[in-house]
């Protein structure tokens, strides 16, 4: 294993904390709002950190029960009739999923536009928040894990915030405000930098439990009952209870293939959405093999429907928790998952302790920063062709769902595309180019979007130890996202393979600084003499 997940380990295993403090309510809640036993959620929270974690080249990625999923998940345990064939259906979702790795589809992830991307997230985050406000105040009718704007008991979620301040629970709303100030201030004050390594989301659950029985002890009409705290399954005296296994007498049920087909190509493309998501967190702008995440969930979701598991994707709030909490390597995710296994094993009791306020506290502060104002800002500055896609698709997943979100923030930017021309990209002659050649890259008159998936592959197989010359001379428009790529590639990944990036005719609209003249010509002259 790579020496830098060992040198890591310290800050890993505290985001790992962190995540897990995320994820076992959310395994939980799905479970619930899917119509599925609890520990199903609670098996796929733990395959996801563990298996898919151990098999995935994402550093920051963290996956287990999708959100996205429940309506799929509860339409379909009803329409089989019962848990075991639908638990067939994951198992062969898995394996359609080893075969979209296998034939390369995960390519499809290089054409979602950065800006559908920041809208995706900033649209997560408004429902994070919106959906935590009623737990913070102790009003826990609906369940974690839902993100559907519409709930299943038949009200919205702007109806339940407003109901949540006609039931304010005093308790809980205390509780969550000293968490939110344990939380904000953890890393701040001077005085607690000796603890870096033990993160505040532990403090404030430790806290919140203490402060409860306080109040059970002492003031009884503040108390956070059971009905507001982690409920998780208690008193199992045989572990192989907890498991159920698929139906593979069902092999022949129709529904149970179009069930497997809709489960493999909807986690596919939420985990291919949040792995570039992933990618775009991660402060060292590491990238993701997208085919190789296929075959991971793949794996991860034959495994999961084998021993009673719900399926699983790359999940944004859990991998948000993640970068947030200063992962640096994929021992996070594991680590996460080795949690779940042995807290819910070893310690249910004390875990059904934690109130959900606390929790809720914690996911606060990640939906505010998945939907930074100062986001909002930056799209708007860069003009109409950025913000309204991204504000369409910040709009679209609040108040349908991630992937219609995203589909429709898709089709603004394509027809914003196809006003203009849609011209070769870059020319670029390809040679077997070696280390310490000069390689010339000259930029068209229009680079869109579309045009970042060849342009990512071309500096991504350029030879180390060699110079390029990138030319923008003749473009007259360059997409908001080439131009972050070529940034990327001359700041932080080209340095990192020893190549000399030299940027020439960029206008200075574009926002990116021109190498020196003296040191284009330089190179210009190296390449006549040769």
């Amino acid at each position: 294993m790579d020496n830098k997940i060992f040198a890591n380990l310290k800050s890993d295993m505290s985001s790992g904390l962190v995540v897990f403090l995320v994820a076992l309510p959310l395994c939980l809640g799905i479970a619930m709002a899917s119509g599925a036993p609890l520990f199903s959620g609670v098996i796929a929270g733990i395959i996801g950190g563990i298996i898919v974690g151990s098999i995935s080249q994402s550093h920051v990625s963290v996956s287990g029960p999708a959100a996205g999923l429940t309506a799929i998940v509860l339409t379909a345990i009803s329409t089989l009739g019962t848990f075991e064939l639908f638990l067939l259906a994951v198992v062969l979702s898995g394996i359609i999923q080893l075969i979209l790795g296998a034939i390369k589809a995960g390519t499809i992830s290089n054409y979602f536009p950065n800006n559908v991307i920041e809208g995706m997230l900033a649209g997560i985050g408004v429902i994070i928040f919106l959906k935590q406000l009623p737990h913070a105040f102790g009003y826990d009718r609906d369940t974690e894990g839902d993100m559907y704007f519409q709930e299943a008991s038949g009200s919205n979620t702007f109806l339940s915030l407003f109901e949540a301040f006609q039931h304010i629970h005093f308790g809980a709303t205390i509780i969550t405000f000293i968490s939110l100030g344990l939380l904000l201030l953890w890393d701040k004050l001077p005085f607690l930098k000796k603890v870096k390594l033990i993160p505040g989301a532990l403090v404030a659950v430790v806290i919140s439990i203490l402060v409860n029985e306080v109040f059970r002890l002492f003031i009884p009409d503040l108390y956070v009952s059971q009905t507001h705290l982690v409920n998780l399954p208690t008193g199992v005296s045989d572990l192989s209870s907890l498991f159920t296994f698929p139906d593979f007498g069902g092999l022949q049920n129709k529904q149970v293939w179009i069930t497997a087909l809709t489960l493999a190509v909807v986690a596919s493309i939420e985990t291919l959405l949040c792995i570039e998501a992933g990618d775009r967190m991660d402060k060292y702008k590491r990238y993701t093999p997208a085919n190789m995440e296929l075959k991971a969930q793949g794996v991860g979701n034959i495994v999961s429907g084998f021993i009673g598991g719900l399926p699983m994707t790359s999940v944004v709030v859990r991998t948000t928790a993640n970068v947030n909490a200063g992962a640096k390597t994929k021992m996070s995710a594991i680590f996460h998952g080795i949690l779940l296994l042995v807290c819910v094993l070893a310690i249910p009791g004390l875990l059904n302790k934690i109130p959900l306020a606390t929790l809720a506290a914690i996911l606060l502060l990640i939906g505010f920063k998945l939907a930074s104002p100062a986001k909002l800002m930056h799209y708007w500055n860069q003009g109409k062709y950025q913000f309204l896609p991204y504000i369409a698709t910040v709009l679209a997943v609040v108040f349908t769902d991630l992937l219609k979100g995203v589909a429709i923030g898709l089709v603004i930017s394509i027809i914003f595309i196809l006003q203009g021309n849609l011209k070769r990209a870059y020319f670029f002659r390809k040679e077997n180019y070696k280390e310490g050649d000069v390689i010339h890259i000259e930029l068209a008159q229009e680079v869109s979007f579309l045009n970042k998936a060849a342009i990512k592959l071309t500096l991504a197989h350029l030879p180390s130890d060699s110079k390029v010359v990138i030319n923008a001379e003749q473009s007259l428009y360059i997409a908001h996202d080439v131009l972050e790529l070529i940034r990327e590639f001359q700041s932080i990944t080209g340095p990192e393979r020893n190549i000399e990036v030299i940027l020439t005719g960029f206008k200075e609209k574009y926002g990116i600084e021109n190498s020196s003249p003296s040191l284009a010509e330089k190179v210009w002259l190296e390449k006549s003499n040769n």
